[in-house]
């Protein structure tokens, strides 16, 4: 499996004014496509691993060829968060009435969910994603650095 940029499914200028076009084009055909590149260099030097799927071998990188690992989890990680990345942004989101009661649960209310979100992210020292972790029997607001992902062994303090 050759892993390819995802299609975006809005134009660059889909975000303005929160968002310019220069800068999403920017982040996804030359970010984005360096993180896709270089994991698909990487696995190349492995064809065993080419037909997993990303999230297989994030989950398990404890088990990648040392000499691969780093690559994986910086440009496997980049191109996975990334990916979902794209899916994500919208202007506007609307909340199912269901999880705005599982929120509410959780986190008291959508504000307060909003705030400690807010918080995940800008408390990260340097590049790193803030993340909305569905448990088995609760949710949780992580942060993670750079490119690891909570699929990663250790991201979920576990």
């Amino acid at each position: 499996m050759k892993y390819n940029l995802p299609k975006l499914s809005y134009s660059y200028d889909a975000l303005e004014p929160f968002i310019d076009a220069k800068t999403m084009e920017i982040h996804y055909t030359k970010h984005h496509q360096t993180y896709v590149d270089k994991l698909n260099e990487a696995l190349s030097k492995h064809p065993e691993l080419s037909d997993k799927p990303i999230e297989e071998l994030l989950k398990n990188l404890g088990n990648a060829p040392e000499d691969t690992r780093n690559a994986l989890k910086n440009h496997g990680g980049g191109h996975l968060n990334h990916s979902l990345f794209w899916q994500l942004l919208k202007k506007e989101v609307k909340i199912s009435n269901n999880f705005l009661k599982v929120i509410n649960k959780e986190f008291e209310s959508l504000d307060k969910f909003k705030e400690e979100f807010t918080n995940a992210a800008m408390m990260r020292f340097g590049s790193g994603w803030a993340w909305l972790v569905i448990h088995e029997d609760h949710l949780d607001v992580i942060s993670t650095a750079n490119q690891d992902s909570p699929l990663m062994d250790g991201c979920l303090g576990a």
